[in-house]
C-alpha cells in the first residue's frame, strides 16, 4: 500500500510495449502509465463513480503483478482532509 499526495494517469502507453500498465513513484505522488483503452475505461468508471482496478506489470510476467485500485468510499470523514 502506497500513500500519495497526488496521482497522475498517463494514457500514452503503447500496447506494443509489453506492459499492461506501469506505476512509479514521482516525488510524493504516483504516476500510472496506461494504454489509451484503459484510460477510456477509467474515465467511464470515474463518471459512473465505480471502483476501478489497474493491473500493472509485463504482459507475460505470470502471477507477479502490482495493482492500482481506485475506490469510492461512503464515509468521507476518514479520508485526507487536505
Amino acid at each position: 500500500v502506497t500513500g500519495a499526495s497526488f496521482v497522475v494517469f498517463n494514457g500514452a502507453l503503447k500496447s506494443s510495449s509489453g506492459f499492461l500498465a506501469k506505476s512509479s513513484i514521482v516525488e510524493d505522488g504516483l504516476m500510472v502509465q496506461i494504454t489509451q483503452e484503459t484510460m477510456e475505461n477509467l474515465r467511464q468508471a470515474l463518471r459512473d463513480k465505480k471502483d476501478f482496478k489497474i493491473t500493472c506489470g509485463k504482459v507475460d510476467a505470470g502471477d507477479v503483478k502490482e495493482y492500482v485500485d481506485i475506490c469510492w468510499v461512503e464515509n468521507e470523514e476518514k479520508t485526507n482532509q487536505g
